[in-house]
């Protein structure tokens, strides 16, 4: 894995340079997640994989129709370097560099059930003011956590589950 983070950053270097410079962050987002998730398919990665598969050919298999010409380029650049299996990582970093280019935090909450929206918008708020920056937040229910949330934004994860709290009072009782 971390392999394959090593040979994707430049590409997603280049990719997230290419975007800025025509001002296209959300075109090349469209254009690099729909590649991403053709080149993860199991049945689509071997072909990518196979050595009779041309650049053309690849290219028009990942390729979207509105995707700049520039984007189209760059897939033929992967397609020549045999790095077309690493699309799904490089458009992981690429939106990890367009999030820090847009000044946005992406957080992830976790609960053990559905919250409202008022309770997303508050932890949004409160995201907003601890990080200085713009919040997207994603929700996602895990009903082992009991009860409670835990928030992972960024480099930072704030564990308020119930399953969290009962572990660090197992720890604190077996200490």
């Amino acid at each position: 894995m971390s392999q394959a983070l090593t040979l994707a950053r430049p590409y997603a270097r280049a990719a997230f340079g290419l975007a800025r410079d025509a001002g296209a962050f959300a075109g090349w987002s469209d254009a690099l997640g729909f590649a991403a998730r053709v080149a993860a398919d199991p049945q689509a990665a071997a072909l990518l994989g196979h050595p009779a598969l041309g650049r053309d050919d690849a290219v028009a298999l990942l390729a979207v129709d509105a995707a700049p010409q520039a984007f189209n380029d760059f897939l033929a650049l992967l397609a020549d370097n045999r790095r077309l299996a690493l699309l799904p990582e490089i458009a992981g970093l690429y939106e990890e560099l367009r999030a820090e280019a847009e000044h946005v935090v992406k957080a992830k909450v976790t609960s053990a059930s559905a919250l409202p929206a008022a309770e997303l918008d508050g932890i949004k708020a409160a995201l907003k003011k601890r990080f200085g920056r713009e919040v997207e937040v994603e929700a996602a229910i895990d009903e082992s956590l009991i009860g409670g949330a835990v928030i992972a934004a960024g480099d930072t994860v704030i564990d308020g589950s119930l399953r969290g709290k009962l572990s660090r009072l197992q720890s604190a009782l077996a200490n």
